[in-house]
């Protein structure tokens, strides 16, 4: 995990809101860590494409949470991940 995270700055879910509206986060290394705290179930969009909605926190402020939507073969791939998954 060292050496994955070595010349990259890790930003906190709970984090990432303010750290969006300071800093210019395109020019830097990052990331983050979340668990998966609620799934929706699959919704098709206009386009016929399925796709689905996870909530992450990083269990330190449980009132801020990112909402990630999953696409294409990212959502063909990881759709029955388990709610708890980090």
């Amino acid at each position: 995990m060292g050496r994955k995270m070595a010349n990259r700055k890790l930003i906190r879910l709970s984090q990432l809101k303010s750290k969006l509206a300071t800093e210019n986060l395109e020019e830097v290394d990052w990331v983050t860590f979340g668990v998966i705290v609620k799934k929706v179930t699959p919704q098709s969009a206009n386009n016929g494409r399925t796709f689905s909605i996870w909530r992450l926190n990083d269990l330190r402020d449980l009132n801020e949470c990112v909402s990630l939507f999953l696409f294409g073969e990212v959502h063909k791939e990881h759709w029955k991940t388990d709610q708890g998954t980090v």
